[in-house]
C-alpha cells in the first residue's frame, strides 16, 4: 500500500472565460442601473415641466381624454366611423373647456372665526373676507372653503378695485373636536368639471370645540388635601414633620441633636422626620376603544378628565396629564382644554391601563396622587393593577364613566373607584372622595 502525502488539494483557478463573463455581467448591470436612473430623472423633469398643464386636468378630464384615445384607436384599428366621431366629440369637449381656466385674480382673503374656542353645542360663526387688490375690477369667481369634514362653496361677484366682499358661514360644533377651516381656494373651470384650476389664498384656521366640564369646588380634589405637601412613610433626617429620636451615628448633623434628651439619657440622640412631598398629581385617561360601551360614554370620560384637570390647575397643584397617545399641556386651563379637544378613541390599541400609567409616571415627577379615567368595560382588576407600578405612598383614584348608570364610590384594596353616570353628578362625587 502506498501512503498518501496528506497535502491539501487546491481547487483549479477559474477559467479566463468565466472571469470575462462575470465582468460583462457586472458592466451590463451597472449600465442598466445608470440608464434606469437617467430615464427616471428625465421623466421627473418632464413631469415638472408639464405640471402647470397636467395639474389643471381633473379626474373626469383624464377619463374623457382616455375615452377619446381609446375611441380613436378603435376607429383606426376597426375603421369604424362611429368611434372616430365619439373620440372627436370628447376631444372637442376638452378643447371647449380650456378658455374657462384662463384669467388672473388678485385677491386678499382672510378667514375669521368668532369665537375661536367654544364648548360643544355652542354656536360658532365664521366670516370669509375677500378684497380685490388689483388695478381693475375682478371677474365673478367661485371660492371653496373646507370646514371640518364638509366643503362650503361661495360665488364671489365682480369686485371693484380696493373694494371687498364678505360671506358668513356657520361652523357645526355638536361634538368635541378641533375643526379646521381652510385653506380658502378660488376655483376656475368649466361646468362639466373637466378642467379645474385652484389658487389657495389662506392658511388653515383651527376652531377648538372643548368638552363640557363640571365646575368643582376649590381643592375638591379631596384628591389633594395639602397643597404645600403630604406626609409620607419615608423617614429622613431633614424635614418639618417630627417622627422620633434615635441614637447618634457618625456623620449625623449636629443641628439635629436633641440636647435635652441627650442630657437626660447620657448619650447623643438625634431627631428623625417623616418626609413631606410637594403634591404632584398624575391624571391619565385610557382611550382604548374597547374600554367604552359607546361614543357617549367616551365623551363622558373626556369631560370627567377635563373637569378634574381644570380644577387641579386652578388649585395651583402640579399636574401632569396624558393619554395613550398624547401628553397634554397643563400650564393653563385653556391649554389643557385645547389638547382635550384632540383626544380620539384609540381603535385597535392593546395598551393596558397599568402600562399606560407606568409610561406616564416615568415622564413625570413622582406623583402623590394618580387619577385614572376609563370606561365601564374596564375590569376592576385592571384598575387595581395600577397599584403595582406605583410607590406605597401614592394614592390611586379611578373614575369609571358609565353613561346612565347610578353613580357610586367603592373601595377596592387601596384604590378608590368612582363610577360616574352623568357629568352633573361629578361635583358631589368628588366631595366624597377620600384618598
Amino acid at each position: 500500500m502506498t501512503a498518501g502525502t496528506g497535502a491539501p488539494t487546491t481547487p483549479p483557478p477559474p477559467s479566463q472565460a468565466r472571469i470575462a463573463l462575470r465582468s460583462v455581467a457586472r458592466s451590463v448591470a451597472a449600465s442598466a442601473r445608470s440608464t434606469g436612473g437617467r430615464v427616471r430623472a428625465s421623466v421627473a423633469r418632464a413631469a415638472a415641466v408639464a405640471a402647470p398643464v397636467t395639474g389643471v386636468v381633473s379626474r373626469t378630464g383624464w377619463l374623457v381624454l382616455a375615452g377619446a384615445a381609446i375611441s380613436l384607436g378603435l376607429a383606426w384599428a376597426l375603421s369604424w366611423v362611429e368611434f372616430a366621431f365619439l373620440g372627436a366629440t370628447l376631444l372637442a369637449a376638452v378643447a371647449v373647456s380650456i378658455p374657462f381656466v384662463f384669467g388672473r385674480m388678485r385677491y386678499r382673503v382672510g378667514i375669521e372665526l368668532q369665537p375661536t374656542r367654544v364648548v360643544a353645542g355652542e354656536r360658532a360663526l365664521g366670516r370669509l373676507v375677500i378684497e380685490n387688490v388689483g388695478d381693475g375690477a375682478s371677474v365673478p369667481s367661485r371660492l371653496e372653503l373646507p370646514v371640518g369634514g364638509g366643503l362650503a362653496e361661495f360665488v364671489v361677484p365682480a369686485i371693484a378695485p380696493a373694494a371687498g366682499h364678505e360671506e358668513l358661514f356657520a361652523v357645526p360644533t355638536n361634538r368635541r373636536a378641533v375643526i379646521v377651516a381652510g385653506p380658502a381656494a378660488s376655483v376656475r373651470g368649466d361646468q362639466l368639471g373637466l378642467l379645474r384650476r385652484e389658487v389657495r389664498w389662506t392658511e388653515p384656521v383651527e376652531l377648538f370645540v372643548h368638552p363640557a366640564t363640571a365646575r368643582l369646588r376649590p381643592s375638591a380634589a379631596g384628591l389633594v388635601r395639602d397643597l404645600e405637601g403630604e406626609v409620607t412613610k419615608t423617614i429622613t433626617d431633614h424635614d418639618i414633620s417630627f417622627h422620633a429620636l434615635r441614637a447618634y451615628e457618625p456623620g449625623d448633623a449636629l443641628r439635629n441633636v436633641h440636647w435635652r434628651t441627650s442630657a437626660r439619657t447620657g448619650r447623643l440622640m438625634v431627631r428623625q422626620y417623616e418626609e413631606t412631598r410637594r403634591s404632584q398629581l398624575l391624571l391619565v385617561q385610557a382611550t382604548r376603544q374597547g374600554d367604552y360601551a359607546s361614543g357617549d360614554e367616551f365623551e363622558l370620560g373626556v369631560s370627567v378628565f377635563a373637569s378634574l384637570g381644570v380644577q387641579v390647575i386652578g388649585d395651583a397643584t402640579r399636574l401632569a396629564a396624558a393619554t395613550d397617545r398624547l401628553r397634554l399641556r397643563t400650564a393653563t386651563p385653556t391649554s389643557l382644554l385645547d389638547d382635550t379637544s384632540r383626544i380620539e378613541p384609540a381603535d385597535g390599541s392593546t395598551v393596558s391601563i397599568r402600562d399606560l400609567v407606568r409610561a406616564a409616571a416615568r415622564r413625570a415627577p413622582a406623583p402623590s396622587v394618580v387619577i385614572v379615567v376609563g370606561g365601564s368595560l374596564v375590569p376592576v382588576a385592571e384598575f387595581r393593577a395600577v397599584e403595582t407600578v406605583l410607590g406605597a405612598d401614592t394614592q390611586v383614584i379611578a373614575f369609571r364613566a358609565e353613561h346612565g348608570a347610578a353613580s357610586r364610590i367603592a373601595r377596592v384594596g387601596d384604590s378608590t373607584i368612582v363610577t360616574v353616570g352623568a357629568l352633573d353628578e361629578l361635583p358631589r362625587l368628588v366631595r366624597r372622595v377620600r384618598p
